[in-house]
């Protein structure tokens, strides 16, 4: 949900039979406490100085030698913390679960747990406790309430590095790992690739079946578990075990989906086809569509290898394909029925408004047709609230875990999403709206 911006879309435009949305009068943010009013508004306000969301890491792990571990945990789970992560204890996760119903909206729990080339462990120690927490991921995921859902990283599962190496083999003429292939490794098939060395065909089939473990669990708890795309250099090796994954366990119902960011170039193509693989074996379909959340990483690698860069020149190209991805996507929700999973996952005013307008169009019902909604937690919530209130189905992306650890979480997010919290005018107005009239005790 990384590369846009809030967008000053209209307001109060009717989007489908019943309730209009209405993003700009404030009226949702009656359902938060004050407390939680005013440390959205102190947050949000920190985060538009791009100089402090910038250097977020540095000042995260500075402020922590200054202060101590006890302070430094007790200011930032007060703020930052508390705004974003959904706690650490199986109890703070099931009672920000609750906070979210409460208010209408999904819960969406996610391990922030993932690796990029060059940050290999050795052995598989590392990858095998991250398959226990996706698992406990899962039960807790299960005992949120109805239509539960959970983000998955691959590469908390397997090694950035082979991702990388298989994603290359990929776009060679006639690759040897094929779908089919791939899903009978998950499936006990022992990996024998000759295009991988024994090591990584070794690490390739633990690692493929932790996956799919993963999977089958959720599948029988009845968690849908959304896979995350991460860098572009490893994810054509993400959809294909995602899709063996869909292959596996989507008959009937699509219990896995694929995430598709619209930030790339090749977007709309690899959404295309995938959709068009999964129709051919005759399994469901899952889609959560972004913009994208690595675009400073992307260009930066590209410069540095002298590559082409994988993502579009600008910020309205991105706008662009991520409208051609949502129609597509909506297309097959509306051609599919319950065949076919679709999150529009945006902080986008305009691209949530286009989404319910097409919905109407198509004669996708605004619950239970196969399309929700997903923002961040403690980001957008005029949006979410205002969502939920209409009636739509609407999920928050909760990551939960101790402060220290989700501190790197906490600092990526803040950069990829700096265009999405310097705008956030709207949103702090109306906080400060909401905030006023309670000190005043307005009706």
């Amino acid at each position: 949900m990384g590369q846009e911006r809030g967008g000053a879309a209209a307001v109060g435009r009717p989007t489908a039979k019943g309730t209009p949305l209405n993003f700009g009068d404030g009226a949702a943010f009656r359902l938060k406490s004050g407390r939680e009013l005013a440390r959205a508004l102190l947050v949000l306000r920190l985060c538009a100085f791009p100089r402090l969301v910038r250097h977020a890491g540095t000042i995260l792990a500075t402020s922590r030698k200054i202060l101590g571990a006890r302070l430094w945990g007790g200011l930032l789970r007060a703020t930052f913390y508390g705004q974003f992560v959904g706690g650490e204890t199986p109890g703070e996760v099931a009672a920000a679960a609750g906070r979210l119903r409460a208010v209408g909206l999904r819960p969406m729990l996610a391990v922030p747990t993932e690796e990029d080339v060059g940050q290999e462990k050795d052995g598989e120690e590392w990858y095998e406790a991250n398959r226990g927490a996706a698992l406990e991921c899962v039960g807790l995921a299960a005992a949120t309430g109805p239509h539960p859902m959970m983000q998955l990283k691959v590469t908390a599962l397997m090694s950035a590095r082979l991702c990388e190496t298989v994603s290359r083999r990929l776009a060679e003429p006639e690759p040897e790992l094929t779908l089919e292939r791939v899903a009978a490794v998950m499936g006990g098939e022992d990996a024998a690739f000759p295009c991988l060395t024994p090591e990584e065909n070794r690490h390739l089939g633990v690692s493929l079946r932790r996956l799919d473990d993963v999977a089958g669990h959720a599948a029988a708890r009845g968690v849908r578990v959304l896979v995350d795309a991460e860098q572009s250099y490893v994810n054509p090796a993400l959809s294909l075990a995602t899709l063996a994954l869909m292959a596996r366990h989507n008959r009937g119902s699509p219990w896995v989906w694929n995430t598709y960011q619209a930030y790339l170039q090749d977007g709309k193509r690899r959404l295309a086809g995938d959709a068009a693989a999964a129709r051919r074996r005759g399994v469901c379909f899952g889609v959560k569509l972004v913009r994208g959340a690595y675009l400073e990483l992307e260009r930066r690698r590209a410069r540095e290898g002298g590559n082409p860069e994988p993502v579009h020149p600008n910020l309205d190209a991105t706008h662009r394909s991520y409208g051609e991805c949502l129609e597509l996507a909506l297309g097959l929700a509306a051609r599919d029925g319950e065949g076919v999973g679709v999150m529009v996952a945006t902080h986008n005013e305009a691209s949530v408004l286009h989404a319910t307008q097409r919905m109407e169009e198509l004669g996708i019902p605004r619950q239970g047709g196969g399309v929700c909604f997903g923002q961040l937690l403690g980001m957008c919530d005029h949006v979410s609230l205002a969502l939920g209130e209409a009636g739509y189905a609407v999920y928050k992306s909760v990551p939960y875990g101790g402060a220290e650890a989700t501190l790197p979480y906490l600092a990526r997010r803040a950069q990829e999403n700096q265009g999405v919290l310097q705008a956030a005018r709207r949103e702090r107005r109306l906080l400060a709206r909401e905030l006023r009239r309670r000190l005043l005790r307005r009706p």
